[in-house]
Order: C-alpha cells, then sequence, then structure tokens
C-alpha cells in the first residue's frame, strides 16, 4: 500500500498505471524519416527504468508535413511501427505504461530544429516542404512559412491521418493514446479566434471552432480498443487578449468527457509569439484544478513541477489527478525512484539496481500489454 497519492494507481478506461508520475512529450529532434532509434530507445527506456508510472513518446507526426521539424517522430506509415513497439516492449518490461502522443504542427510545421544556427521556416532543397496547412492563411511569426488554408477535403484528410496513426500506436503495443491540441498547432490553431477567422462550419462560433477537435477525437476513440485510455492534451490559455482562455477550456473539456476523453492533459501558450505569460513554480496546476472541478473529468497537470512534495501537494488538495514532468526528467531520468524515496514509499526497482535500493524495495515485475500486437509479416 502506497503511502503517498503519487506512488497510487490511476485508473484510466481499462489502463492501470502503476502510479501518478508521467513523462511529459518532449521533442528530440533525433529522428530520420519519422522513424525511431537507438536515442528513442535509451532516452525513453531510461525513464521507465528511474520509476516512472507512463511514458509518453514525443509528438508523433500523423502525416510527413505535419512534422515540426525533418527531425520530427512519426506514425505516419506502417514502417514505423516496429521500431516504436521495441520501445514499447522494453517499457512494458520495466513496469512502466506506454502513451503515444499523436500531432499535426498546422502552421507552425517545416522549420530548422530549435538547435540549428537560425531558427526559421525551412525551403524544400533544405529538407522542408511546400503548403504549410493551418485553419487560415495566416503565419504563426515573421520567420514561418505563410500557411494554406485548408479546405474540406484537407480537413477530412487530417481527421483520417489521425486515425491510421492511432491503428498503428495499437499495433505497437501503446496503453494509451494522447491527441496533441495544444501550443500552438493544428488542433489548437482551430480552437483559438487569433489563428481561425473561417467562416465556415469549422470557424466563428466556439462549436463550431471545437468540432475538428471533436471529430478527431470521435474517430480515434471508435479506432481504439475499448480498453486502451485517451488523452487530449490542451492550452488552457493562449495567455493573450481575445484568444482562447480559461473559461473555452472548461466549456471544451466538458464536451469532451460526453466524447470518452479519460484525462485532459492541461497545458498553456504556444499559440502567438505575442503571448505574455505568467511563469512561475506549477504555474499552470490553477488550470488542471479550475478543468477537473469545473467540468468533472480527470486532469494532468504540467509546468514546473520539480519537487516531490510539490507532486504530492497538488495531488493531495485535488489540484489534479496525475503530473506530468519534462525537463526535471531530462536533468534526472531517476526523479520517480528519487521523489518515492523522500515521501517514504518503497516502491519497486529493476533487479540490476536492487542493491542500491532502499530498505523494504521490491523486484519491479513487468507489465502485460493490454493488447497483444499482431506479428507483422516481414
Amino acid at each position: 500500500m502506497s503511502k503517498s497519492r503519487l506512488f497510487s494507481p490511476i485508473q484510466l478506461s481499462g489502463v492501470t498505471v502503476p502510479n501518478r508520475v508521467f513523462v511529459s512529450p518532449m521533442c528530440e529532434y533525433s529522428s530520420e524519416d519519422g522513424f525511431s532509434n537507438d536515442w528513442h530507445l535509451v532516452h525513453l527506456g531510461s525513464r521507465a527504468v528511474g520509476g516512472a508510472g507512463l511514458v509518453l513518446t514525443e509528438a508523433a507526426a500523423v502525416l510527413p508535413e505535419a512534422r515540426i521539424t525533418p527531425q520530427d517522430l512519426g506514425l505516419w506509415k506502417d514502417e514505423h511501427i516496429a521500431g516504436l513497439r521495441r520501445i514499447v516492449d522494453f517499457l512494458h518490461q520495466q513496469g512502466a505504461r506506454a502513451g503515444v502522443q499523436l500531432a499535426h504542427a498546422g502552421r507552425k510545421a517545416s522549420m530548422a530544429r530549435p538547435w540549428a544556427a537560425e531558427q526559421r521556416a525551412l525551403t524544400p532543397k533544405e529538407g522542408g516542404w511546400e503548403n504549410v496547412m493551418a485553419p487560415s492563411a495566416l503565419p504563426f511569426a515573421e520567420n514561418y512559412a505563410p500557411p494554406v488554408a485548408l479546405d474540406l477535403a484537407g480537413i477530412q484528410g487530417v481527421t483520417r491521418a489521425f486515425v491510421h496513426a492511432a491503428e498503428r500506436a495499437v499495433e505497437a503495443g501503446f496503453d494509451l493514446v494522447e491527441i496533441h491540441s495544444a501550443h500552438g498547432y493544428l488542433l489548437h490553431e482551430f480552437l483559438s479566434p487569433l489563428s481561425n477567422q473561417r467562416s465556415d462550419a469549422y470557424g466563428g462560433s466556439f462549436e463550431n471552432r471545437i468540432r475538428l477537435l471533436v471529430e478527431v477525437v470521435d474517430a480515434v476513440r471508435a479506432a481504439l480498443p475499448s480498453e486502451l485510455a485517451l488523452l487530449v492534451r490542451i492550452s488552457a490559455t493562449d495567455w493573450a487578449e481575445g484568444g482562447w482562455d480559461i473559461e473555452q477550456s472548461v466549456a471544451l473539456a466538458r464536451v469532451l468527457k460526453q466524447h470518452k476523453v479519460d484525462l485532459i492533459d492541461v497545458s498553456s501558450g504556444g499559440l502567438t509569439p505575442r503571448q505574455v505569460m505568467a511563469v512561475g513554480p506549477g504555474y499552470q496546476t490553477s488550470f488542471a484544478e479550475r478543468i477537473r472541478r469545473e467540468a468533472e473529468i480527470p486532469t494532468g497537470a504540467v509546468g514546473l513541477i520539480t519537487a516531490a512534495a510539490q507532486a504530492e501537494h497538488i495531488l493531495r488538495t485535488g489540484q489534479a489527478d496525475l503530473v506530468l514532468l519534462a525537463r526535471e526528467f531530462l536533468r534526472e531520468p531517476y526523479w520517480a525512484l528519487k521523489a518515492a524515496g523522500e515521501l517514504g514509499d518503497a516502491v519497486s526497482w529493476p533487479a540490476q539496481y536492487l542493491r542500491a535500493a532502499p530498505q523494504g524495495s521490491s523486484e519491479r515485475q513487468p507489465i502485460t500489454p493490454l493488447v497483444v500486437p499482431q506479428t507483422t509479416a516481414p
């Protein structure tokens, strides 16, 4: 029996996650043609060795043109499945659940990697691509490519791409799928009146602006086995006047609950370079708490959560149902094991590391996949 809330299990649909420490999606910009590789195995696998209850991949593009950079992870073709299955199998062997974040970068696509000499839109000759898509022909910033407004056929194609990627995620053995509708990427662009100036059924009113996200949610949920969990990441506010805000986020969460979403992963920002953010420790947890309370749906809190006591306080006070850590896991891959020790919980450790574990620690057991992937013929 866990002493802390942080290291108690959580049930999401048919998925039992052993603790409430989730590894947040973090772009690694280290793929070629969307394929995972040894870097992804070590990066994601080490956090599972370090005790995280669930490990989420970085944003996996549902189409090649949906990538933020040419080096993004992808799930737009069947050939991507095998490499991801290798990673999922390893996460399960370490006792962690595995999740994949599916994404379309929209008008923030075809960019150079953050550590490039100049972060800007790439031309096709430089490995980028033409026809960056958005709800409206409004660029994110001057150094970003002018996007093309999606027509109805393009919108329907986006939904199909999310469905096919979700089907591949099931084949790879993932336990849950997260739909990325935050940080200024395509689905968030449709939500915000700052980026969506359409006059058709996908623009204008709140009901129209959320339409594409709801259609993607419904289509993906129908493609997933009932026991797999479905999460949606949102930006609770654009931090900009006239943009998407917490009131609309609460209303959206109520709708998503009716459409069988299991949890809202609550982040913020990323829609406009004009945002003015109030950044500090746990600066987004109040959004997660309000959505949880008013929409009556489980939430995850993310953003400058760095200490075990801080994470435990967030859960104990009902601000969220779980926490997602990003940069702190980059600094300390074994953060969860250290946090358990600080909170007085004797959690399981890998057998290979037991000689360094606190007294009373148990040997970690592998997790059985919820859906056994079919063997892909060579």
